[in-house]
């Protein structure tokens, strides 16, 4: 797989003011169209795809996240020293009863091992929280490339929601980290699991069982605040302690829906952003992390662009290295 991968990229969404003082660079003025030639660099991959959301039976409208994520992070101060690229979309399409999920999912893991390989760090804009799966594959298929037989790899999820439902009947965006699980099983890799921000409100008894079968490391909603953040912060290090390569994946519901109501289910309670960034930082700072994404961004639903702006400043934090 090269990196002539997907149809030209839409550099249209990065536009916004330019100061005339020395230091003054936006997002916007950075960021370049990725190709085979472009240095090692962050790559952002856009996953325009929300059949799983529709398969959940949530409110759709996340494909149109990509973009308007980089509209968010356009006029961002740019803070950074190493290169950043925009690698286009990977889009989610129909045909006949065919919603195009399945086929979206291998395309992003095909495109996202082709950066791994190339030395990009790759964060994907998504699109429903059906992107995780097509992420971590694209994560294993590197690693197997690269002869890791048995990684342990880390997903640090930031959700309200623990995506573990059982999907042999249908899979959709409420299922992936339970495909993850059983492709882990199939390939004799452990399954490490962290989901920090989940709200008791929106996960059945069957799925906190599932959890505690898998041993999922587990802290609700309720249970992150400024008082115990650094106790879960101890207990996230212990857990990247004990893996081999991180995957950080966040849904943007974990957020209060004062501060992300575009999504496909608006948090009551949720988890702050001042304290989300703080376990963001642990899995930054590890140097174990390989791959990000953020998921369910649903500008239909927006309310003076405050989830796409809570997205771009975390993707903006998480590449303050």
């Amino acid at each position: 797989m090269t990196l002539h991968m997907l149809d030209p990229i839409d550099m249209s969404p990065w536009a916004g003011r330019e100061d005339p003082e020395p230091n003054s660079l936006r997002w916007h003025q950075v960021v370049e169209p990725l190709t085979v030639d472009s240095p090692a660099g962050v790559a952002l991959l856009g996953f325009a795809c929300d059949a799983g959301v529709a398969r959940n039976q949530g409110r759709i409208g996340a494909a149109a996240g990509p973009r308007a994520i980089r509209k968010a992070l356009a006029p961002l101060a740019w803070h950074r020293q190493a290169p950043v690229h925009d690698a286009g979309d990977v889009v989610g399409h129909g045909h006949g009863g065919d919603d195009g999920m399945e086929t979206a999912q291998k395309r992003l893991a095909e495109c996202l091992a082709a950066l791994l390989a190339a030395g990009h760090r790759p964060i994907v804009l998504g699109g429903g929280h059906e992107v995780a799966f097509g992420s971590w594959s694209g994560l294993a298929r590197h690693l197997e490339a690269e002869g890791d037989e048995a990684p342990s790899v880390g997903i640090v999820n930031l959700d309200a929601h623990f995506d573990l439902r059982d999907p042999s009947h249908l899979s959709s965006s409420g299922t992936p980290f339970a495909q993850i699980a059983a492709e882990c099983q199939t390939r004799g890799w452990p399954f490490r699991y962290a989901c920090l921000g989940v709200s008791r409100a929106a996960n059945t008894r069957a799925l906190f069982a599932r959890a505690a079968d898998l041993e999922v490391l587990v802290r609700e909603d309720r249970e992150i605040t400024a008082t115990s953040l650094e106790a879960i912060v101890a207990e996230l290090d212990a857990f990247i302690a004990g893996c081999d390569h991180l995957y950080l994946t966040i849904d943007l519901d974990v957020l209060p829906a004062s501060e992300a109501p575009g999504v496909s289910a608006p948090a009551a309670h949720g988890v702050p952003l001042a304290l989300l960034e703080r376990l963001l930082e642990r899995a930054r700072d590890s140097g174990k992390l390989r791959l990000a994404d953020i998921a369910e961004l649903n500008p239909s639903f927006e309310i003076d662009g405050r989830t796409a702006r809570a997205a771009a400043r975390l993707i903006h934090h998480l590449t303050l290295t």
